[in-house]
């Protein structure tokens, strides 16, 4: 296990933390705790953490949107994403949650599904340790469901939101011929309906031609569940692009010198245009940072980013926020912890000593800016 809140010793500081970040002017924040920690034993929970994170976040004016799994299951499901048996407890788990927590508002039940998907039974680094297509759509499957069953009992608890989180990715056509951009462009759509699968599945959205084979690999009861549940309004909802500079990808012949960021910004605006083309929903930048470019590119990144979203708002998308992600520094995030190094991610609006960054004085000023 790679457990980011133990090697930046967060809930050791935790009250600190927080401080740091209400003293930017920020009042929400993305916040959750381990599963794995609050049910070490099968249909038992400990809520120390969740009372504590719930008090901190009190104490310092932030309302939370709350993160349910992240990446991570208990060490009891023991089969994995694969394995749709963590569902059902995955839904006890949010009973239980919502039973005992009656005042949060703001969930994203599953973060990344998408990603964890693709990391834990396509790219066989996290979790299932996979890497087929099939145990791709096999898990994506069940972590939608998922996912849609936890929304759909907060949506019959409370008049709660589902403020979504998924990897974004940017695919970008290149070439030294016309003959050439046309067979970039080609894989790069490819791509891009394979990645956008899991908001296929999420929000009732026709699958395209491409990525129907994989579809066929869910389970038909837990596909018909989907169908179900998927959510085909945009009532309370907020769909969550999830932006860094290495998610940006070209493709084609030639040379592909580094891109810095305002190209890296446009690429997501033209792909962010797409998307809500696409899927016509609200939609926020659920996470950003500078993972990509250098440490001393995160202001010019944020202002980047930020010039792209401020035009996509002005011409009427529904656009609704940004999300550094994180507070403080990570720890390998360069290989998506595929080697487990320890070596620091600078990405934080924090570094590492908890000394606040540039870019975390250009976020306060967005966070106190009035539209």
């Amino acid at each position: 296990r790679m457990d980011q809140y133990a090697a930046s010793g967060h809930l050791d500081r935790q009250d600190e933390d927080l401080r740091d970040i209400a003293t930017l002017g920020v009042n929400v924040i993305r916040y959750g705790m381990p599963w794995r920690i609050t049910e070490a034993e099968a249909g038992r929970y400990d809520w120390t953490l969740w009372d504590a994170a719930f008090a901190a976040c009190d104490r310092h004016g932030l309302t939370p949107v709350v993160d349910l799994v992240h990446f991570g299951l208990p060490d009891h499901l023991d089969g994995g994403f694969c394995d749709p048996v963590w569902i059902d407890s995955f839904v006890r788990y949010v009973d239980a949650f919502l039973a005992r927590y009656p005042e949060p508002m703001w969930f994203t039940p599953v973060n990344e599904p998408g990603i964890t998907a693709v990391a834990s039974a396509l790219f066989g680094i996290w979790n299932d340790r996979l890497a087929a297509p099939e145990t791709y759509a096999i898990a994506l499957g069940n972590l939608t469901l998922a996912n849609l069953e936890a929304i759909a009992r907060i949506r019959a608890d409370r008049d709660g939101w589902w403020i979504g989180s998924e990897g974004f990715s940017c695919n970008v056509p290149t070439g030294t011929s016309e003959d050439a951009v046309a067979e970039a462009r080609r894989e790069a759509d490819d791509a891009t309906a394979m990645q956008q699968l899991v908001w296929d599945l999420h929000l009732g959205v026709d699958v395209p031609p491409s990525v129907a084979a994989l579809v066929d690999h869910i389970d038909p009861a837990i596909r018909a569940r989907i169908e179900d549940l998927a959510i085909r309004d945009d009532h309370h909802v907020v769909a969550g692009h999830d932006v860094y500079p290495v998610g940006v990808t070209r493709y084609g012949n030639g040379e592909h010198p580094p891109l810095g960021p305002d190209a890296l910004a446009a690429a997501y605006a033209e792909a962010g245009r797409a998307w809500h083309g696409r899927y016509q929903r609200p939609f926020w930048v659920a996470e950003t940072s500078n993972l990509g470019l250098p440490v001393g590119d995160q202001a010019a990144w944020l202002a980047s980013l930020m010039s792209v979203l401020d035009a996509m708002h002005d011409d009427g998308l529904p656009v609704r926020g940004i999300c550094w992600y994180s507070r403080g520094d990570q720890f390998d995030w360069q290989s998506m912890l595929a080697e487990p190094t320890g070596a620091l991610t600078e990405v934080g609006l924090f570094d590492h000593q908890r000394t606040p960054r540039p870019v975390a004085a250009a976020y306060s000023a967005l966070a106190n800016r009035r539209r």
